[in-house]
């Protein structure tokens, strides 16, 4: 039995979510980092006696599209899938629903599937610090429980997990990051970015039409030269203060 991470986490948090479910059961063998632009996704084959973990954050209560796009590319091949979805502390919505169905019809079994809170990837003061020890210890116990689950020799797809149908809709965030003065147009951001929305020859600049505000390109840049608009990202946070209140909770599906 091969155990996968197969995650979309621009900025770290689903990543590092996945790791410690990764470890409870076991260990990863192989990872597929779904943020790689350009990859062929249709070649990434599994098998039935493998176990995936397939992480993704939430965006306004859904899967990002891009990760929909490269999930629905994956040859599953019947493995047993830990569907994973990680949010800054306000709800996670539909994200689970959509991601169980998107895994089914890549041919994943759903076995089990977790809602975890890691730091909002936006708006950085909710959630910060998340996943913390509580949350770590309490992700590995999700682990020990899955592998009991897994040993059980299953055949996945009998979770139900909450969402709606139609979901919910997702316009995006208006606001997109640029860089500043600061850029020394080194390109990192350029070759990190998921949907190829930063020019290379210009990296300073960003292509509003394509970007996801993921913050990958803020996240990975080595002078911090990359940013939102301070004024629109207070005003948005003052807006959504309510909403993130209270220390939200992870969640087991099994």
């Amino acid at each position: 039995m091969g155990v996968y991470e197969i995650y979309f986490s621009p900025t770290g948090g689903t990543k590092r979510a996945a790791d410690i479910l990764a470890e409870g059961l076991g260990g990863c063998a192989e990872t597929i980092d779904l943020c790689e632009f350009g990859k062929r996704y249709e070649d990434c084959s599994l098998d039935r006696d493998d176990v995936a973990i397939i992480a993704v954050p939430s965006y306004g209560g859904r899967v990002p599209a891009t990760a929909v796009e490269r999930i629905s590319a994956l040859n599953g091949g019947g493995a047993k899938a830990v569907i994973t979805v990680v949010y800054g502390n306000r709800a996670y919505e539909d994200t689970l629903l959509e991601l169980k169905e998107t895994a089914e019809k890549a041919g994943f079994r759903c076995a089990a599937a977790v809602a975890a809170v890691a730091e909002h990837s936006i708006m950085r003061q909710f959630a910060a610090g998340r996943p913390d020890k509580d949350d770590e210890d309490e992700l590995k116990g999700f682990a020990s429980d899955i592998r009991k689950k897994l040993s059980q020799k299953t055949d996945g797809n009998e979770i139900t997990v909450p969402g709606n149908r139609p979901f919910k809709e997702y316009n995006g965030v208006a606001i997109k990051p640029r860089g500043s003065e600061e850029c020394i147009k080194c390109g990192l951001c350029a070759a990190k970015c998921p949907v190829n929305a930063i020019p290379v020859n210009n990296p300073s600049e960003t292509d509003e039409n394509v970007c996801i505000s993921c913050m990958r390109c803020v996240s990975v840049c080595p002078r911090n030269a990359r940013a939102l608009d301070k004024n629109m990202l207070a005003n948005m946070a003052k807006k959504m203060e309510k909403a993130f209140e209270g220390r939200k909770i992870n969640e087991l599906f099994i």
